[in-house]
């Protein structure tokens, strides 16, 4: 009976027409070969996109907003337009046109707008002590912050002759001229550049340390807390960006960790510092860029596009000014 049977299966399966055969081996190797590649792909981090845009609704925007108690802004008089100061570097210096972060925002709110930040460099400084051959650091936040305080905003318009680039007089010009009486909101938006220059991170041991990327923004925060009180302060997080391993490889700064943590431990500074001092946090970081859409949103690494600056100033307007 069990020969009867085995023949049986034998004629059936010698029925069954060879291309059948073929088209099932070739369903299998193509599902092991993607199967293999995702995984690949999600060890090696690569950067290939899919090239989609938009808000991924699951994402969990982390923004916090504070708003300024009362008694900050007694014996300060409204003058009934709201005026906005913004301090950073490429994330509003690399596009300064109708399509930038900063005129975007001002075009929405109908706010006057003054876009004072300096190209290439850090919330950080590099050196503690100034360096003649690292200017950059003169145009850091900490010392830019300096400045404003000290009142001595003619050291920055006199450093811009050690660049080419004339943004860096055109904005320290500005930023001299500015009636701070008059300033309602200041947005302090830097990309990743501290992380993709190996700031770091924190020192446990002082928190306003300037070297650190922690250290030097809790303290310029507070600094121009204690003497402009009645000034909102919102911190602006970085996009997600893609940086340059040890072999030159391009790498997601999700992932990679140069030695002062990953990206999102610069994220997290951020967070942590607007908190303790009461200032607004706006994520760009969650549900801005990720590597599905950045193709889409990215000119580079780093800088984003119109679109993405659209999408960046639409959030901050809404979450800030409660306005679609």
């Amino acid at each position: 009976m069990s020969k009867k049977r085995n023949a049986e299966k034998e004629s059936f399966l010698s029925e069954i027409p060879v291309w059948v055969h073929i088209s099932v081996l070739a369903v299998i190797v193509v599902v092991i070969v993607f199967s293999l590649y995702k995984l690949i792909k999600w060890n090696s981090g690569t950067v290939e996109t899919e090239g989609q845009t938009g808000v991924d609704a699951e994402v969990e925007v982390l923004d916090q907003i504070f708003v300024l108690p009362e008694e900050k802004k007694a014996g300060h008089e409204d003058d009934g337009t709201e005026t906005i100061l913004f301090l950073g570097n490429d994330a509003i210096t690399y596009d300064q046109g109708e399509t930038g972060v900063v005129e975007q925002i001002g075009s929405k709110l109908g706010a006057t707008v003054y876009n004072c930040g300096f190209p290439d460099t850090t919330v950080a400084l590099k050196y503690a002590e100034r360096q003649d051959n690292y200017p950059a650091d003169i145009y850091s936040f900490k010392n830019v912050i300096d400045c404003i305080v000290d009142g001595n905003l003619d050291m920055l318009v006199d450093s811009a002759s050690n660049y080419t680039d004339y943004t860096y007089e055109d904005h320290a010009r500005k930023l001299r001229d500015v009636d701070f009486d008059k300033v309602d909101t200041l947005v302090i938006f830097y990309d990743a550049s501290d992380y993709l220059k190996l700031r770091v991170g924190m020192n446990p041991d002082n928190d306003q340390d300037p070297i650190t990327y922690s250290g030097a923004l809790n303290y310029g925060i507070k600094r121009f807390q204690e003497k402009y009180p009645h000034i909102r302060i919102v911190c602006m997080s970085f996009t997600m960006c893609y940086a340059y391993d040890s072999t030159g490889a391009l790498v997601s700064g999700d992932r990679y960790d140069f030695g002062n943590g990953k990206l999102t431990t610069y994220l997290q500074f951020m967070i942590d510092n607007s908190g303790a001092t009461g200032v607004s946090f706006i994520d760009n970081y969650y549900g801005t860029v990720h590597e599905d859409n950045s193709s889409g949103w990215l000119l580079d690494n780093i800088h984003t596009n119109a679109a993405c600056n659209e999408h960046i100033a639409s959030h901050f307007v809404s979450a800030i000014y409660n306005r679609d």
